[in-house]
């Protein structure tokens, strides 16, 4: 499976996409993914010169990898300067995803980097442990309890010209480590793998630079809030040669097995 395979969208009428994914070991869909997808689909609606600049996702229920997924695309706004896009996700059994996305013509004006790429190894010298066929993985030892969730991720395969192609290739691989920081920190730890129940609750992203997915970054989260069995993690992704590339924040479901998600 190739994130090309999985932003090939088939038109469904006016501003409907349907698509699919590939079952998971986990069971259900991947968030990333339908995050992913979700914006593909609004992007075919938006004048290619105008680039996504944020995007906020609620995940709504379990999706279901046997099943096609349809992206229904309001166009909330058409300006000058910004287009807003709301894209719902349904299955048979209901909405899945409802997100917002905005997309913006370039501006010139002056650029401040305030955050700095913490020190990593190479991801040359670490071991890749993905589970994903899509993209590859190298998680950087954190040090024990601290929250934090340290990881270098690119593209195994060519993602096209397209900005917002490779801005869907962040957004899929993004998913992947807050649902690390949130069970690295909490206080029932050493039971959370096997005891406790974790998925994503909502997901943003602000895109700050142009990227290629199919280039290392480093993902780099931490916890700031637990508690009502939620928990809040921050996290930002630098390239390669340390430009703060985007910001993403994500809200966590984390509760033991028992109760019902």
């Amino acid at each position: 499976m190739k994130l090309a395979d999985l932003l090939q969208l088939e038109p469904h009428g006016p501003d409907t996409w349907v698509g699919t994914g590939p079952t998971y070991p986990w069971g259900g869909l991947y968030g990333g993914q339908i995050v992913a997808q979700a914006l593909m689909a609004a992007s075919h609606s938006v004048p290619a010169e105008f680039a996504v600049h944020s995007l906020h996702a609620y995940f709504i229920r379990r999706g279901d990898a046997s099943a096609p997924i349809r992206f229904e695309v309001d166009r909330i706004r058409d300006g000058r300067s910004f287009f807003t896009r709301r894209v719902v996700a349904r299955q048979s059994t209901g909405a899945i995803l409802n997100m917002s996305c905005s997309y913006q013509l370039h501006e010139e004006g002056p650029a401040l980097q305030t955050e700095e790429r913490p020190e990593a190894p190479a991801p040359e010298t670490l071991t890749s442990d993905s589970w994903s066929s899509v993209f590859d993985r190298r998680k950087v030892p954190t040090a024990e309890r601290s929250g934090r969730g340290q990881a270098w991720f690119r593209m195994l395969h060519e993602v096209g010209d397209s900005p917002v192609r490779h801005a869907c290739g962040l957004a899929y691989m993004s998913d992947d480590v807050p649902v690390s920081a949130a069970i690295a920190i909490h206080p029932d730890r050493a039971a959370a793998q096997e005891g406790y129940f974790a998925t994503s609750l909502d997901h943003a992203i602000w895109f700050h630079k142009p990227l290629r997915a199919e280039d290392w970054h480093l993902y780099d989260f931490a916890v700031h809030a637990l508690g009502g069995n939620r928990g809040l993690a921050i996290g930002h992704i630098f390239s390669g040669d340390g430009v703060h590339i985007a910001t993403v924040a994500q809200e966590l479901l984390v509760r033991r097995k028992r109760e019902s998600a």
